[in-house]
């Protein structure tokens, strides 16, 4: 077998199987939960500006996306803005530590309770890239061009959600959810990145357990 042809096969193969991901994801339980009518829950991500580890915008609305089919969800932004100020970059709270002080709050309450928040869920963490490998060259000439090589690399995404219980002023648990996934980029000519979907995976499986974890009566 020539050496393009086996060339030509494995790149075939890269194609065929795509970017490989593996997901975890583990759960701590403190306290009972239960979503009844009129019950509705909001998904919020670390916003403490200026600072590099803010949760990514499109996480938070991808968790929220998939929990909305099972549980009532208030969007980030429209939660932020119906508790204005408190909620804004540079005044929300650094965690759900910090909570308990606002429940004081009787205007800050009030705007809760309009919205019929129940269960708060704070998330935490991000996606990055870990590793990465090999080479690629690419030319242009009056006859043509292409590249030729082949890159890798790894992403990882950790990330984890506290769920706080507004009306009782505790937390009730806590889900965390982490993927690692290798992406390829073959070029034989024309470059082909076959991409591994490492926060699609983590936000998949964080709302899938959260949606468990919240509407479980046990």
């Amino acid at each position: 077998m020539s050496r393009h042809l086996r060339s030509m096969l494995a790149f075939a193969a890269l194609l065929y199987l795509g970017g490989c991901v593996t997901a975890r994801v583990e759960e701590i339980r403190e306290g009972h939960t239960t979503i009844s009518g009129g019950d509705a829950i909001a998904v919020l991500g670390k916003r403490d500006r200026p600072s590099a580890t803010e949760t990514e915008f499109d996480f938070v609305e991808c968790v929220s996306r998939n929990m909305g089919s099972e549980v009532p969800v208030i969007a980030e932004r429209t939660f932020r803005d119906t508790l204005f100020p408190w909620f804004e970059p540079r005044t929300a709270p650094a965690n759900t530590r910090d909570l308990p002080e606002l429940i004081g709050h009787p205007m800050f309450v009030e705007r809760l309770n309009s919205i019929g928040v129940k269960y708060l869920i704070w998330i935490e963490g991000s996606t990055r890239r870990t590793d990465s490998a090999g080479t690629m060259s690419c030319t242009v000439s009056p006859a043509g061009g292409g590249c030729f090589g082949f890159l890798t690399w790894e992403n990882d995404s950790e990330y984890e959600a506290s769920i706080w219980d507004i009306k009782e002023g505790h937390t009730v648990g806590k889900v965390s959810s982490e993927a690692v996934g290798t992406s390829y980029m073959p070029a034989l000519i024309v470059p082909v990145p076959i991409i591994a979907r490492v926060k699609n995976s983590a936000c998949s499986s964080l709302a899938n357990q959260l949606t468990t974890f919240l509407t479980d009566a046990s």
